[in-house]
């Protein structure tokens, strides 16, 4: 069965030593493995990190947070430096706390978080901006190859990114990339938005796909949004996806009037309950959709 895990984010954010014995609860409740942000340096000692994870018999997948200034979308050569230096590092990181997938969206050029608005882009700037994602992704995939990790491109939806949004771009991407250790990372809220079918996307992406994220459209638990999970999951089995499967289920109970529904807020009430259903959700769709009479 697929792994499946659970972002750091549901508990704390930045997450550091205070929140190790989390990584057991996350245990407890069904999880196998824990996608941890990419940690900011000084904020964990790895070797400190790893031991924990051990300790708790967890997992871990490593999610990139990329932002203007390090951007390898950016035609300012310094921005683009630096989100080449930045996934060189990420990758780093992952050797050291025993992950194999470094996923997120590695292009750069974020929007809503950036608090910068979509604008007209010139064909040349289009083009100048792929062929700046390929070299940057060529040159950052063999320094991962020899770390022994997979960098996972992941499309956002249109107010997250204004240079990958679908699958078929990430395809068009990773074909000029050609690298092995370059692979696609797909979220169902984000296909919920751009693509025509989640399930047909799955299936473009097919043996690039080596991560994938389960969540609601609207973000919250498993199973409480429009999703089609019997669809997702038999499309995962038809292109033999074996890789992790990590959840998100960031709250959705409060909907009074201004309440900002981008923005991570922390946990106010304990959400084990739910979250072990989540994980219990998810592995038994993993495991009854392999099955089609």
């Amino acid at each position: 069965m697929n792994p499946v895990g659970l972002i750091s984010m549901q508990y704390a954010r930045p997450f550091t030593a205070e929140h190790f014995p989390l990584f057991r609860r996350m245990r407890d409740l069904g999880y196998d493995f824990v996608e941890l942000l990419v940690p900011e340096p000084g904020e964990l000692d790895l070797a400190e990190t790893r031991k924990a994870l051990d300790d708790a018999g967890l997992a871990i997948v490593l999610a990139a947070r990329v932002n203007l200034q390090r951007n390898l979308s950016s035609g300012e050569p310094e921005a683009y430096r630096a989100g080449i230096d930045y996934l060189k590092y990420a990758a780093d990181c992952a050797a050291a706390l025993g992950a194999k997938i470094v996923g997120g969206p590695l292009t750069g050029n974020p929007l809503v978080f950036a608090g910068r608005p979509p604008q007209p882009v010139a064909e040349d700037e289009r083009v100048a901006r792929k062929e700046r994602c390929v070299n940057a992704l060529k040159e950052v995939g063999g320094h991962a190859q020899r770390a022994g990790i997979v960098l996972a491109v992941e499309p956002l939806n249109r107010f997250e990114s204004d240079v990958l949004c679908t699958t078929q771009q990430a395809i068009e991407l990773l074909d000029a990339v050609d690298h092995p250790a370059v692979q696609l990372m797909l979220d169902t809220f984000h296909m919920h938005m751009e693509e025509a079918s989640i399930a047909e996307a799955i299936r473009l992406g097919g043996k690039r796909v080596v991560h994938f994220q389960a969540n609601e459209n609207h973000r919250g638990f498993p199973g409480t949004g429009s999703t089609d999970w019997v669809e997702v999951f038999r499309a995962l089995h038809e292109i033999s996806y074996s890789g992790p499967v990590s959840l998100e289920p960031f709250r959705r109970n409060d909907d009074r009037f201004g309440v900002p529904f981008a923005q991570w807020r922390a946990p106010h009430e304990d959400e084990s309950e739910r979250l072990a259903a989540s994980a219990a959700f998810i592995k038994s769709h993993i495991t009854l959709t392999e099955y089609r009479r």
